[in-house]
């Protein structure tokens, strides 16, 4: 997962298709459905603190926005951010540049989800 490589090679479905990734990602998956599994079965975690589940079960556009950018920076730079991480750790200078870069888009990102949620000028002057 941190050689952008064999990402790339991954998401190549019609050229030189590589589907070593998909069984990291299977294990991955097997792993988090067990986890969940087990989860909803109890009302709070190890450390004591009580769960807290997402109320929304739809596909909204934000998700569908989210995961086409998502998706399009993992095809073309070949880094999820996790598997980024450590190899920015380990020196990889292509991989630092695609964290400054997932930094700048989570600040404006965050920014512009502000700004969106206050209320308009004349909504705090207005009588």
């Amino acid at each position: 997962m941190t050689d952008p490589s064999k990402v790339q090679a991954f998401l190549d479905l019609v050229g030189a298709w590589d589907p070593s990734l998909a069984f990291v990602m299977g294990g991955g998956v097997l792993m988090a459905m067990l986890g969940f599994a087990i989860a909803k079965r109890k009302n709070k975690s190890l450390s004591g603190q009580v769960f807290h589940w997402p109320e929304s079960h739809h596909v909204d556009q934000g998700l569908i926005f989210g995961s086409l950018i998502f998706g399009i920076g993992w095809g073309l730079a070949g880094f999820c951010p996790g598997p980024a991480l450590v190899s920015m750790a380990s020196g990889e200078v292509n991989a630092v540049v695609f964290v400054l870069a997932m930094l700048s888009g989570i600040a404006c990102f965050d920014r512009l989800n502000r700004r969106a949620q206050e209320p308009p000028a004349c909504a705090k002057d207005c009588p």
